[in-house]
């Protein structure tokens, strides 16, 4: 049997603690939920049970709408952390009793009692009460009395958590065979990174309430979307590189040629930031530079070796002049990870034990390091960069609620204008999303950034609060990707919910009106399509100076992404004249730009109808354009 979530959202406290989840599972699929304490996947998996109620979306059973029937007449059968045996009832009464209330004659009940305690391992053990019994006996009791009915789906949350180590090892291996004889669709829920890759057949990774990412154990390890992901999958080492023509630059060093990086749709074109990912078991450890086989990375003294049986962990400190720079922040650097512009890198390796007999390594040592295998996170966001000089400003921007919820979330570093490193801000080159304080001047500033290469853009009033929604504007077709890329990567990060705004004059004809609509339709599905997460639609009918001046004043504080596509001369009179509201002194909103250059000379033409965004107005007809929000499907997913 298929589950399908469309959009499924639930809240506590009027905050989503399970966001605009969008997933199919698969007919026999075992699909594993990670994530960490409170991201959202154990409430996702109540919400399947039918035990908490879904306040948006949809959950289907193999195309049967179930999102409000009751939990016993869904055919899911549920296994919790802590057994929930009943203590008076004997191991066969446990097992036979969603058959009792279910009205099953005793015989039945009887014969489908052995045949579980048999596939459960626990023949013999029907008379004895759960006390008689240790944990992982226990914990097998509450799996045969969870199929006793026979159902179509297994949820599992978090059965293994109070085991010790080689129970937890028999009982998984248990489960998995049990679910493999019955093709039975399995949801696994867990923070355990091994669990996961020993028993899925696909994991889904949850964060802040979004399901981050989907896919194969192997996929997601080797080629990660975040750099949660990357570091919850396992032990990763993170760079700040340089992608352009020539290839990929770590530091001083090219790694990779231009034409062996894979391109990122919605790419800019021309040198710019990334975050390289570099497994610990994929540096290569030789005593000199000639003797690598893979791309030079540099050349450190080993700190640390420790022994761990099949395999050897180095920590090298890597010498500054080769100015490698991590893409993780100060605030989360963890003992033995990459340092921060300014620091000495500290990298972690693994060796093999053919490796170690190669060479043997001790702490003092200078050994040179190499990169056999690399994976660029396709996020725009590889670092903050403040673009402010005035030290209360700095102070005011760091401590922005927003910028805080964003960096401790990402783990991304925020550098100052002084902490670049050598080469990473020559002119054309996009080096993560520019900060500044927003107000009546921030739109030239933005101007002269983008003049200068920036592409990404985050405008910070004195005043905002950590934002409540998501608003995303962008007619622009040949932006749309780009600006989508940078909304992936604030959506993973914030809890806020997420809308698609389309604005339509209210002059414009029919066929403009569906083409707003089919635009809307096209960024979501590019969205689930491209980078796995899902969004709401909205159309507001008015022009954008009436849309950006009502949420200037809202009180229900919003991050505005605005996709621009024009030419830099052109890029201040447009957000001038359409958005100055959003920019002013007294806006509480804050705006993320995505900015994408145009060689088109007609300023406030969208390129792919090459009609007026919004036609000439006489006063009539301004008055008659009073801003409206009218929802695509009120109350259900676009």
């Amino acid at each position: 049997m298929s589950i399908t979530f469309e959009q499924v959202t639930k809240r506590y406290n009027a905050g989503p603690v399970v966001n605009d989840v969008s997933l199919r599972i698969g007919p026999g699929e075992f699909f594993v939920l990670l994530g960490p304490s409170g991201s959202g996947k154990s409430t996702l998996l109540r919400l399947a049970a039918g035990l908490t109620e879904v306040h948006h979306g949809r959950i289907s059973l193999h195309g049967r709408d179930v999102t409000h029937v009751r939990a016993r007449d869904r055919g899911v059968g549920l296994v919790f952390q802590h057994y929930a045996l009943f203590r008076h009832m004997t191991v066969g009464q446990n097992v036979e009793f969603a058959l009792r209330v279910r009205g099953v004659r005793r015989s039945a009940r009887a014969r489908r009692r052995e045949e579980l305690l048999q596939l459960v391992a626990l023949e013999g053990y029907g008379n004895r009460m759960p006390d008689q019994l240790s944990g992982g006996q226990q914990q097998r009791v509450a799996v045969a009395r969870a199929l006793a009915h026979e159902p179509q789906v297994l949820l599992l949350d978090e059965p293994f958590g109070a085991l010790d180590a080689k129970i937890r090892v028999e009982l998984r291996e248990t489960i998995r065979e049990v679910q493999r004889r019955l093709g039975m669709t399995t949801i696994l829920v867990t923070h355990d990174q091994e669990e996961a890759f020993s028993l899925a057949d696909r994991i889904g990774i949850m964060h802040n309430g979004r399901l981050l990412e989907t896919g194969r154990p192997e996929s997601l390890y080797r080629h990660p979307a975040t750099r949660f992901v990357a570091t919850f999958l396992g032990a990763a080492n993170l760079f700040l590189g340089e992608r352009g023509p020539s290839g990929l630059r770590l530091g001083k060093r090219f790694i990779a040629s231009g034409t062996s990086l894979r391109a990122v749709k919605g790419d800019p074109s021309g040198d710019h930031e990334v975050v390289t990912v570099v497994r610990p078991e994929d540096i290569e450890v030789s005593e000199h530079d000639e003797q690598l086989d893979s791309g030079a990375l540099g050349a450190g003294q080993v700190l640390s070796v420790d022994f761990n049986g099949a395999s050897e962990r180095l920590r090298v400190q890597l010498e500054p002049e080769w100015d490698v720079t991590s893409a993780i922040g100060r605030e989360h650097r963890a003992v033995g990870g990459t340092a921060p512009t300014g620091e000495q890198q500290i990298v972690d390796i693994t060796r093999t034990s053919a490796e170690q007999a190669r060479l043997a390594l001790k702490p003092g040592l200078r050994v040179a390091l190499g990169i056999r295998r690399f994976h660029l996170l396709p996020t725009p966001i590889a670092s903050f960069r403040l673009l402010a000089t005035a030290p209360a400003t700095v102070a005011a921007l760091r401590s922005s609620p927003l910028l805080r919820q964003l960096v401790e979330s990402m783990q991304a570093p925020v550098l100052d204008a002084q902490d670049a490193p050598t080469g990473s801000e020559r002119e054309g080159i996009q080096a993560g999303v520019g900060v500044i304080a927003a107000g009546s001047h921030s739109i030239g500033e933005i101007a002269r950034a983008a003049a200068q290469g920036r592409r990404w853009l985050l405008c910070i009033p004195p005043r905002a609060a950590l934002p409540a929604r998501i608003l995303i504007q962008c007619d622009y077709e040949a932006a749309r990707s780009s600006t989508l890329r940078l909304v992936a990567s604030v959506m993973r990060h914030l809890s806020a919910e997420a809308t698609f705004v389309s604005l339509q004059s209210p002059a414009a004809p029919r066929a403009e009106a569906t083409s707003a609509f089919r635009r809307l339709l096209d960024a979501r599905a590019e969205l689930q399509e491209i980078h796995g997460l899902d969004i709401r639609t909205d159309v507001h009918i008015g022009d954008p100076a009436s849309w950006a001046a009502q949420l200037a004043v809202t009180a229900q504080p919003a991050l505005v992404v605005l996709g621009v596509e024009s030419t830099p001369s052109d890029l201040e009179r447009i957000l001038s004249s359409d958005f100055g509201a959003l920019f002013s002194d007294v806006s509480t909103s804050v705006v993320l730009l995505s900015y994408t250059e145009s060689q088109a000379q007609l300023a406030g033409v969208r390129l792919d109808t090459m009609s007026p965004l919004f036609p000439a107005q006489t006063p009539q007809g301004a008055a008659a354009a009073a801003p409206a929000a009218v929802p695509v499907l009120p109350g259900t997913p676009a």
